[in-house]
């Protein structure tokens, strides 16, 4: 009994073996062809108007953005435009740089929660349904919206500015079954391919060398099946449409939006008018005036609502009160993550938000767990990435609008220039950590001063001095700095 069962051990050895130096081979690979010896910031590739606002998009074949295995675009939407109905094989999160509106989440199997009702004379019951909808969700700047894989939805400025939202796809989580091109799947109008306007039916090569997910090929729409629509519908048959929705087949040409030249974003000439919660204050002042009714306040939910069909989707983190790190002289830094809102946990992201003040730095830190990509809101800031080979990958500039990715474990360090520096970060983990080179808790404070001096071959006394030279946690000022300089 003893041989079968040393047999055993030693093929299930053998096989650990075989796909540990597989994976690892495949992750050489994968790092080889990412070439992150170069990194880049920069501002989006391609860019189209449609009726309703404005589509730019950062080219998915961008190096560092493949080996990230995320995509992002940004979108401006016009007050009274609608961003058509659509869902995508990939979760996203959404910083909403600008403006406010509201979006609504369109789940299988969820409950109509959101009624508008009318009286009706003559009735029984008193009263009829005009309508009834899945939740909404009423967004500002700031805020960060989760948006699971496959989950249609869709989104309406109803703001006096436009809407500028920034989306990142995180494609290579485990929820896209499918290649590493980012989809929208539109259910109305005829939309253009944000990441690809120019070149329908072409897709991008894939990231980390891969050809699509294992057993899969990529898919390739054929040459000159553009049509005139290009929706999900376009495709169907008028007669199962016509009997899937108990309509006629006139109607049913209608659901395919045949020769709409709107776009993605069209336009509401007459406003959307849509059964939705009034915000706290407009609750409060119905309140005050006779209205009945408890505050409705997604804000501060007791957990009991956290289920598929209610759960949060989005976090405020413009709000300097909710600041995790902050410096009266430097600035502030606010973080996103599972704890604080659980659906992160099941999109496997997270996100960050920071405001540096004039010439204030970041100190040196490294992202422990998860790729960084980055992008400016306001001012500018000069940043450096060193790799694991002490080189330096990345030495200039990052402006507003623009885009740039800090690969996991490189170490980054971040400085604002006169007119300071805002970003957001988006991170490919639900509990992003990132841990600081220099401070209070940062892994040389951490090491005994005689560790330090043999390492750097330097007195006991010099040791000190780098220790514990920078009192601050994370966010330092000039004034702090004592005239230091940061140089290149």
């Amino acid at each position: 009994m003893a041989k079968p069962s040393l047999i055993l051990s030693l093929s299930l050895c053998l096989l650990f073996l075989l796909v540990h130096g597989s994976l690892a081979r495949q992750q050489r690979e994968q790092f080889g062809e990412c070439q992150l010896g170069n990194l880049h910031a920069g501002p989006p590739d391609h860019r189209f108007e449609v009726e309703g606002g404005v589509i730019e998009s950062w080219d998915p074949n961008h190096n560092q953005l493949q080996c990230s295995g995320v995509s992002v675009e940004r979108r401006t939407i016009l007050p009274n435009g609608l961003l058509l109905p659509q869902y995508s094989n990939a979760p996203q999160l959404i910083y909403i740089v600008q403006g406010n509106g509201v979006t609504g989440t369109l789940s299988p199997g969820c409950p109509e929660t959101f009624q508008e009702s009318q009286e009706s004379r003559g009735s029984s019951a008193g009263r009829r349904f005009q309508d009834q909808h899945q939740k909404i969700h009423r967004f500002r700047q700031g805020d960060v919206i989760a948006m699971p894989a496959g989950v249609a939805h869709w989104c309406y400025n109803d703001g006096n500015e436009p809407v500028v939202a920034v989306n990142l796809f995180d494609l290579s989580n485990s929820e896209n079954q499918l290649d590493f091109y980012p989809r929208n799947f539109y259910l109305a109008g005829n939309p253009e391919d944000e990441f690809n306007p120019q070149q329908r039916g072409t897709q991008p090569q894939h990231p980390r060398g891969q050809q699509g997910r294992e057993g899969q090929r990529p898919y390739h729409r054929p040459r000159g099946q553009r049509g005139s629509c290009n929706n999900v519908f376009c495709g169907m048959d008028t007669s199962f449409l016509a009997e899937a929705f108990n309509i006629d087949q006139e109607m049913a040409r209608r659901l395919q939006s045949q020769d709409d030249r709107r776009g993605n974003i069209v336009m509401v000439r007459e406003g959307l008018k849509i059964a939705t919660p009034p915000s706290i204050r407009e609750e409060e002042r119905q309140q005050q005036g006779g209205g009945r009714g408890g505050r409705y306040n997604t804000e501060n939910e007791n957990g009991i609502e956290e289920t598929f069909c209610s759960m949060r989707i989005r976090e405020n983190l413009d709000d300097p009160s909710r600041a995790d790190i902050f410096s009266p002289e430097a600035g502030r830094l606010s973080t996103l993550n599972s704890h604080n809102l659980p659906i992160l946990r099941a999109l496997r992201l997270s996100a960050e938000r920071g405001v540096l003040y004039n010439q204030a730095l970041m100190v040196p830190h490294w992202n422990m767990n998860a790729h960084s990509i980055i992008y400016a809101i306001r001012g500018r800031a000069r940043l450096q990435v060193v790799d694991h080979f002490g080189q330096t990958v990345f030495n200039g500039e990052m402006r507003e609008g623009e885009l740039f990715t800090v690969p996991q474990n490189f170490a980054l360090a971040k400085r604002a220039e006169e007119e300071g520096f805002e970003w957001v970060a988006f991170k490919t983990n639900d509990n992003a950590m990132f841990s600081p080179l220099a401070g209070r808790t940062s892994a040389i404070r951490a090491m005994p001063v005689e560790v330090l001096a043999n390492a750097f071959r330097i007195s006991p006394e010099e040791a000190r001095r780098i220790k514990f030279g920078t009192q601050e946690t994370t966010l330092t000022s000039p004034r702090s700095r004592s005239g230091r300089r940061f140089d290149a």
